[in-house]
């Protein structure tokens, strides 16, 4: 069976279809296996019985119901799919809806021909979560973030920059590819999903120098609307703006970009060298370390990166586990180091616990885990503060693993400020 992710969203009191969304060589799906999809969960929900996913020989389902009104049914044959993910991902697309349509038109459906109009325009967004990109906070429900060389200067621009455009609200950001550089204080006070789908919408739509974007904060402000204003610097780098009816798109454009913006553009050129790896070059990493994955715990940060070396070593290593395949084995490792060892201590509401018991007989908390298999090996580590996921050529000797583990570890979370 090839490869695929379909993804169904359905209004659950009726089971209308709304919109289907694919990835890979998927078909639209027939009416009658769309309705046996959404059947089958609503006779459990009947008999009290809550069936949130399910597989078979080749294909896992997670079905999820929003605000008893939005129904979203996700299907998948891809061999790190896992529960995790698919739970993660029909919240993320649920998010997407309320950021772009608002949740009063998703509660209360009145016009279901209207909402399916609506709904196309958070089409770019859900499609991002389908299919392989240089992010990982889709999984990870952290923002993908970039240490530049000259964050303190970049940062302090930005600063000034938000203050002069739009200082009753204060929200601004800098951003890279869909990557945060840096932020204002107010913006890392959002929800770090809120934070973490700004960045993927910016990184969606297609490149425009100037955007005046309508939004909805799925957490902060769902049924009243703000202004996302986006301003691109250099072609890939844009300032983002979150406000209310002022200040004018024209205005900040005419009057503020140019002249805040226009000194720095080497730094913001600096920021495009290193958005690959996401951090210096300056900082080095073990030859046999193939990609990379660093969250900040507390800030819902994280760096990632499948290219963690110059681009002659990294051609080499391509070789040798070409990029897509190191994405797909970073993101299963990750699920199952998260899943299996090291269980969030977030409160946040989950409907069903996804995280398995760890083995009967171990009373204690893991701190670090590795795998080994033919064409890589993985190792993490887990500290209060910081979660670090590491994988490495098939010949790296797994006795050493660790050394280099924590040897990496230290080196990031001193010399990179993050």
């Amino acid at each position: 069976m090839a490869v695929s992710v379909q993804l169904l969203c359905l209004a659950t009191s009726s089971g209308v279809p709304l919109y289907c969304r694919s990835k890979g060589e998927s078909r639209q799906l027939p009416f009658s296996v769309i309705g046996s999809l959404n059947g089958v969960h609503m006779f459990g929900s009947n008999q009290d019985v809550l069936l949130t996913s399910t597989c078979t020989g080749n294909t896992r389902v997670c079905w999820r119901v929003f605000q008893d009104s939005i129904t979203l049914i996700a299907m998948t044959s891809e061999e790190d799919a896992s529960d995790l993910y698919l739970s993660r991902l029909l919240d993320n697309v649920f998010s997407a809806m309320v950021l772009v349509v608002g949740l009063d038109d998703l509660v209360n459906l009145k016009n279901v021909e209207r909402l399916k109009r609506e709904l196309r325009a958070c089409y770019k967004l859900i499609d991002s979560f389908l299919t392989a990109s240089d992010w990982i906070g889709d999984l990870t429900q952290c923002v993908d973030c970039v240490v530049s060389p000259d964050s303190d200067i970049l940062q302090e621009a930005l600063d000034v920059f938000v203050a002069a455009a739009a200082a009753e609200s204060n929200f601004g950001c800098l951003m890279v590819m869909g990557k945060v550089v840096v932020a204002t204080e107010k913006w890392w006070r959002l929800a770090a999903q809120e934070v973490m789908l700004l960045a993927w919408l910016v990184g969606s739509l297609a490149p425009s120098s100037s955007r005046d974007y309508p939004i909805y904060l799925p957490h902060g402000s769902p049924t009243v609307p703000h202004r996302l204003l986006t301003f691109q610097l250099v072609p890939g780098v844009e300032v983002c703006l979150l406000c209310g009816p002022t200040p004018s798109l024209q205005q900040v454009q005419t009057e503020l970009v140019e002249r805040f913006w226009s000194p720095l553009l080497e730094p913001l050129k600096t920021c495009l060298r290193v958005h690959r790896r996401s951090f210096s070059a300056s900082v080095p990493l073990h030859p046999s370390i193939l990609g990379l994955l660093l969250i900040n715990r507390e800030q819902n940060k994280n760096l990632f990166t499948l290219q963690p070396h110059a681009v002659d070593h990294s051609q080499q290593q391509g070789a040798v586990l070409p990029p897509e395949r190191r994405r797909s084995v970073l993101r299963l490792f990750y699920t199952l180091a998260v899943s299996s060892y090291f269980p969030a201590d977030s409160t946040e509401f989950k409907p069903v616990s996804l995280h398995e018991e760890f083995h009967t007989g171990f009373t204690h908390s893991p701190a670090e885990c590795y795998v080994v298999a033919d064409d890589h090996k993985c190792y993490a580590i887990q500290t209060q503060q910081y979660q670090l996921f590491l994988t490495f050529t098939p010949n790296a000797p797994t006795f050493a693993l660790r050394s280099i583990a924590t040897k990496t570890f230290n080196l990031l979370t001193k010399e990179v400020p993050f």
